[in-house]
């Protein structure tokens, strides 16, 4: 780890703590999240998460730039990671069908895998939630198999359906609402991943980690899934 601090905004800092993408990363983000979150208290505007950087918005009436720095500086100081495992595991269902999830023929094409394994292997693994952006609720996971790794499409869509769930390189995520998007969709979950009700609003935050299960058609509907087909709601 290799800390900096860059200027965003006049009342904003960059915590660069890495330059790689990586699952070992997030026991170190959490633990500066929280140490930082309780060292500027109340002048704490926001705090966002990402890969490898926080971005930490300050009220400049109660701080003075240095001295935001330095609050960073001190978080920072002989910081040891979370636990693993210290956040939610949550278990998607997605129905992976090629009238939800079109770009399944091509990631099949793209690895030399069957369809079938595509979904296997997207599917066998517990993905890292590292940040949330986009959309509200829009969760950014991985690492994807690299086998699978695929890049976004040339031309993004206008509309995606919600529970929509899709691949972009070597990251994975589920739209929560309808929106344009241009990642490779391979399946839809019923899962309400955005709920203005909810505590914090999204059903999966920085830190969590998310398992997709493999659902039939038949389930996917008991559990309030839309099978509308992708072209259909175009």
């Amino acid at each position: 780890m290799n800390p900096r601090i860059e200027v965003v905004a006049i009342d904003c800092l960059m915590v660069r703590l890495f330059d790689v993408i990586a699952e070992a990363n997030m026991p170190w983000m959490l633990a500066a999240t929280e140490r930082l979150r309780h060292g500027f208290g109340p002048a704490l505007v926001d705090l966002v998460p990402s890969y490898t950087t926080l971005m930490v918005h300050y009220d400049l009436t109660a701080l003075t730039p240095a001295q935001a720095r330095a609050l960073i500086d001190q978080a920072l100081t002989d910081l040891q990671p979370q636990a693993q495992g210290s956040g939610q595991c949550h278990v998607l269902p997605v129905w992976y069908d090629l009238s939800v999830g079109p770009e399944l023929n091509l990631l099949s094409q793209r690895s030399g895998l069957a369809v079938e394994e595509v979904i296997r292997r997207h599917s066998a693994h517990e993905y890292q939630v590292f940040a949330l952006g986009f959309a509200p609720g829009f969760a950014f996971m991985g690492l994807v198999d690299e086998l699978l790794a695929t890049p976004r499409l040339n031309t993004p869509r206008k509309r995606v359906a919600a529970g929509s769930v899709g691949i972009a390189e070597r990251q994975t995520a589920a739209y929560p609402v309808v929106s344009p998007g241009g990642w490779n969709l391979i399946g839809r979950t019923p899962a309400k991943l955005f709920d203005r009700e909810r505590d914090g609003y999204s059903l999966m935050q920085p830190g969590d980690t998310v398992r997709f299960a493999s659902v039939s058609h038949a389930e996917f509907i008991h559990l309030g899934g839309d099978d509308t087909p992708l072209e259909a709601q175009a």
